[in-house]
Order: C-alpha cells, then sequence, then structure tokens
C-alpha cells in the first residue's frame, strides 16, 4: 500500500473541498463566473510556472532530465477538462441548490470506475465496490439532499452538475496515465495553462480590464488559486499514478466532508445530524479499499 500516494490524493482532495465555501463568498460580494474562474485559472499558472522555473535552477544540477514521451500538447489538451470541470460546476451552483450540485458532482466516483473499465479493463474488486455504494448513499446524506425541495429544480442545473462530474472522472483519468514521466509542478503547470486557455475563451478576462482586481477579487482569486489550482493538480500528479484510478477517486470523495465542514465553520450554515451521518459514513468508506493490504501489512509484521 502506497501511504504517500493515499496522502497526496486525499490531501489534494480536501483542498478542493474548501473552494465551494470561497467561492459562494465571492459570489456574495457581486463577482461574476468569469471573474471566479479566470482569476482562479490565472494566478494558478502564475504560481505553478514559478514554482516549477524556481525548482528548475536549484535542482539543475541535482538529477538528471527525465526522459519525455509525451508531447506537452497533450497535457495543455487534457487540462482543459479541469477548466470544464469549473466553468460546468461553478454555473451548477448558480441554478440549483449547492447540496445538489454536490450531490451531482460526486457522481464522478462511479464515472471513473466505468471508464477504467471501458479504456483499461480494469474491474473494480468487491471491497472498492462496497465503498463506492456507501460513499453514494453518505454522499445523499450528507448533502442535506432528504431536507431539501426538489421542486424548482432547474434541467440545465441538472446537466452542468452531471457535465462537471464527467469532466472530473477524465480529469482524473488523464491525470493518472498521461504524462507521468514529466516533473509534478511541470505537468500540473501545463494542465492548468490548457485549463486557463479554455477558460479564458469561453469566457473573455473581462477583470484584467475593468478594475474588479482593485477591490477584494485579487484576494478570492489567490485563495482559490492555491487550494484550487495549485495544490490539487500537484497532489493528483503525484500521487494518482502511485495508487491508481478507482482508489484516487474513492479517496476524492473526501471533498464533500471537507466541503460540508467548511460550510459550518465558515459559512455558519446548519449542519443536520443526519448530514454529519452522511459524512462519517463517506469517511469510514474510504477504510474499505485499503482493509485487504492493512491485513496483508498486519501478516508481515
Amino acid at each position: 500500500m502506497n501511504f504517500k500516494g493515499i496522502f497526496l490524493v486525499l490531501f489534494g482532495a480536501c483542498s478542493f473541498g474548501i473552494l465551494s465555501t470561497f467561492v459562494k463568498l465571492a459570489y456574495a460580494e457581486g463577482y461574476t463566473l468569469g471573474d471566479v474562474t479566470g482569476t482562479q485559472a490565472l494566478f494558478g499558472v502564475i504560481m505553478l510556472w514559478s514554482i516549477y522555473l524556481i525548482q528548475r535552477r536549484t535542482q539543475a544540477k541535482a538529477k538528471p532530465k527525465p526522459v519525455i514521451k509525451t508531447h506537452w500538447i497533450k497535457l495543455l489538451l487534457a487540462g482543459t477538462f479541469t477548466g470544464l470541470v469549473s466553468l460546468t460546476y461553478y454555473q451548477c451552483v448558480k441554478l440549483v441548490p449547492a447540496s445538489v450540485a454536490i450531490i451531482l458532482l460526486m457522481q464522478f466516483v462511479w464515472i471513473t470506475v466505468i471508464l477504467e473499465l471501458i479504456f483499461f479493463k480494469k474491474k473494480p474488486n468487491r471491497l472498492q465496490m462496497l465503498a463506492i455504494l456507501f460513499i453514494l448513499v453518505g454522499t445523499v446524506a450528507a448533502s442535506g439532499y432528504f431536507e431539501q425541495s426538489a421542486e424548482n429544480l432547474s434541467i440545465a442545473g441538472i446537466g452542468y452538475g452531471l457535465i462537471a462530474a464527467l469532466c472530473y472522472a477524465i480529469f482524473l483519468m488523464l491525470n493518472g496515465n498521461l504524462g507521468n514521466e514529466y516533473p509534478p509542478i511541470q505537468k500540473s503547470a501545463l494542465m492548468i495553462t490548457g485549463a486557463c486557455i479554455l477558460i479564458f475563451i469561453v469566457l473573455p478576462p473581462a477583470f484584467l480590464f475593468n478594475g474588479a482586481l482593485n477591490g477584494s477579487l485579487l484576494k478570492w482569486g489567490l485563495i482559490l488559486a492555491v487550494f484550487g489550482t495549485v495544490i490539487p493538480p500537484l497532489c493528483f500528479a503525484a500521487g494518482i499514478p502511485k495508487i491508481g484510478l478507482t482508489m484516487s477517486s474513492i479517496l476524492s470523495s473526501a471533498e464533500l466532508p471537507v466541503a460540508v465542514s467548511m460550510s459550518a465553520l465558515v459559512l455558519r450554515e446548519e449542519v443536520s445530524l443526519i448530514r454529519w451521518i452522511g459524512v462519517a459514513i463517506i469517511l469510514s468508506s474510504m477504510i474499505l479499499p485499503n482493509l485487504e493490504n492493512l491485513k496483508k501489512t498486519d501478516k508481515l509484521k
């Protein structure tokens, strides 16, 4: 069992979970989808390339250059799925209740299993299937779905949410199987550059010229960049190849418990007992796929 890979993917997912709270705070101050996604991507690109260049200078003589087999354009194109996740999920949050939006996004858990089965002929084991089932049940409970009225759900919002889940699943698959010979920072920088290009094409960066950066948008952009486009891609680029796509999708469900906790602590939203039970179910389900490995480890001791 690769504990380093597990920790990296889990930390990246928890970082993603923080985003929804800050996005809501930015929206509350009147900023738009283009402002939020654009600043997040732009500042993320600047940070990642800066870190990479600094690392390259300091380690230029320390390590031999890796043999590059994947063309950098492929990583740019793969990164567009990260941009699509931001665009579709943040739009989904505008059209449907946040609890419904997170349910839709969390469908990436079973979508990744289907993608891995289709493209790599890899079947999940029984414990992994049981974990996925528990995660889906816990997701519905933790999101507060049972406390929501479904009368005015937007069909478009549901569509955006499912597209976001599909794009997130594709992003995880590509991240785990493409460009692993690159240093994680360089790989992440290329992918986020692709995301930034896509976002700027879909939503031109008006914030660069209308003075929005003189206000609090600069602060929100930096926060979203750190937790949305710097930490998660780095963690996923380094962690997913070590533990595989199915395990990564299961651990990535940690995003929801973190989102629920942040909404309670920062936004002061009331979180009912059933939602906390859902969080507990999700956290418990992350242990299931590792039970066999833990037993093997104990026998070796």
